[in-house]
Parts: C-alpha cells; structure tokens; sequence
C-alpha cells in the first residue's frame, strides 16, 4: 500500500471520526427538544429518538460534505464539455454501499424492538386477538422487576370530554391524578368513535378503539401538571379534548382522593359542548353541521374551570 493510499484512508477515518463526534452531539441535543420527562418510558423513547437523530445527522453531514466538496473541488474546467472517463462497474464500492445501508436498517430496527420490547407496546393486531391484552412498559429503573399497578384507573373518552373514574374509592373526575413512581393501569374506553390518549411528556399514545377494553400501564416519575390530548381526529371540537394530567406525591394523591370523595357529583365545564351551545344560539350558522357533543361529564372532581366558574 503506497503513502496516497495510506494518507487517503486517514484523511477519511479522520472525517469520520469528525462527523461521529459532532453527529452525537447534535443526537444529545435532542432530548432537549421535547418536553420534560414526566415518566419512565418516556426515558427509553427519548434514549432511541437520539439514536435515531445521531444516525440521521452523520448521514446527513456525510452526505452534504461530499456534495459540497465535490461542487468545490472536483469541478471541470470552464470551458471542458468533454466525457468524463469510461468507468465501468467497482465491485468494492457496490458491495460497500448496499451493505452499509444494510447493516445500518438492521441495526435501527433491532434497537428499535428492544425498546418496544421492553416497553412492551403493542399494536392493532395484538388488541384485536388478544382484547384486553395489558402493555408492561420498564419501571424507572431500566431492567428492574415490573411491579403490579397500584391503581387501576378507567378512562372513558366520548366526544368531546376525558372522563377518569377509580374504581376503588367511588371517585370520578375530569383530570387525570397519578400518584408518583408508582405504576398505574389505565382501562381505557370509548364511547363513540375513536379517540387517541396522548400524553406529550409522557411519550406514549395508545389508540381507544369503540367497544374494547384496552389496559394500559405507565409510570410517572416527574410532578406536575400535563396535558391530554386526544391524538386522533373524532369529530368538529376534537382540538378541545383536552385535559389535565396531575402528577404528584402518593400522599397528595391520597388526600386528593379522599378530597374528591367527599364532593357530590356535579356538572363539569366542558368547552366543546359549550362551544356547540354558543352556535347553535346564533341565528346564522356558518360551516358545516356538527353532531351534538355529548352532555358534560357529572364527576366528583369537575377541576379548576368549573370551580372558577
């Protein structure tokens, strides 16, 4: 091997090892493109979308440099309208580029499945054959034991308001209360077409599929207050299926209970139905013929809209 072929290879380890240090540290900054952490899959969900933007930035900076150098470099002389020269087929270079790309998609799915292996989500197909076949997702420590939930909680989602009811203390709301760093199952129904329970700071959406019940487990780790949205489109105020997600302390979410336990059942605000009750009221209606949304939900815990009111 002669010193042009040896200074070559350095010259492209070299870049490479460039592009791998700079790719992982735009890969870094991408956990701080999302919102906080709030539970412990959302910690595995980021730990693969860094993967994955480590991978996509050496590909792209790879890429780009090559083009930019090449439109630099390797241009051909002003008024040069000649061929370039007959090259045939490299042999080396096809078996390179189709086996890179190869090994790569390997590489992502495989680190893909492991986390949702450990996750354990599952899709369309598993619900369908398996109806209230329960996701198990890591604890907060990654490769600890799986503890049994601690809550079980039923989610009912209707067009256009959230309702949660826990069973086991007779107490219904319109905001989601989770206990910290502790697992709680969510029974999740809908009772008219199909809505989406999206936590962004949790990192997980599971779809509510129309008469079934899916089980569906997580664990908060971070306090505060979240948002819910609904992630599929159910209909003409589905941008207002929204609702809180409170995180807090066990002995906080104890007190809340026994709180919402000593309320009586009343109205809760909910702007989709308020909103349609606005229109309807107007002599000249512009846009198309909503569905009436259903009545507001009548909870123990309505949350702070209807207490303000």
């Amino acid at each position: 091997m002669n010193s042009t072929k040896i200074r070559t290879i350095a010259t492209l380890v070299g870049i490479a090892t460039v592009l791998g240090a700079v790719s992982f540290w735009i890969g870094q900054q991408a956990y701080n493109w999302f919102p906080p952490q709030a539970s412990a899959e959302s910690i595995e969900i980021d730990k693969l979308f860094s993967f994955l933007v480590t991978i996509a930035a050496f590909i792209f900076l790879g890429v780009s440099g090559t083009l930019i150098y090449s439109a630099l470099f390797q241009r051909a002389g002003k008024y040069d309208s000649s061929d370039g020269p007959p090259i045939e087929g490299n042999l080396t270079l096809e078996v390179v580029w189709t086996a890179i790309p190869f090994v790569l998609v390997i590489w992502i799915a495989t680190y893909s499945f492991q986390i949702y292996d450990r996750l354990s989500i599952i899709g369309p197909m598993e619900h369908n054959h398996a109806m209230a076949a329960a996701t198990r997702p890591e604890s907060v420590e990654v490769g600890a034991s799986r503890p049994e939930p601690v809550e079980q909680i039923e989610v009912l989602s209707r067009q256009w308001a959230w309702e949660f009811h826990y069973p086991k203390h007779d107490v219904s709301s319109t905001e989601l209360h989770l206990p910290k760093d502790q697992r709680v199952q969510l029974v999740l129904q809908s009772e008219d077409v199909l809505h989406g329970l999206y936590i962004p700071a949790f990192r997980l959406k599971q779809d509510i599929v129309p008469n079934e019940r899916i089980n569906f487990e997580m664990t908060p780790i971070r306090e505060g207050i979240y948002r819910l949205r609904d992630s599929q489109y159910s209909g003409t105020y589905f941008a207002a299926m929204q609702a809180n997600v409170v995180v807090e302390s066990p002995e906080a979410y104890q007190r809340w209970l026994k709180m919402a336990a000593a309320q009586p059942p009343q109205v809760a605000y909910n702007q989709a139905y308020d909103e349609y009750e606005q229109a309807s009221r107007k002599t000249a209606i512009a846009g198309w013929k909503s569905i009436p949304p259903a009545p507001p939900p009548v909870v123990n815990y309505p949350g702070p809209k209807a207490s303000e009111d």
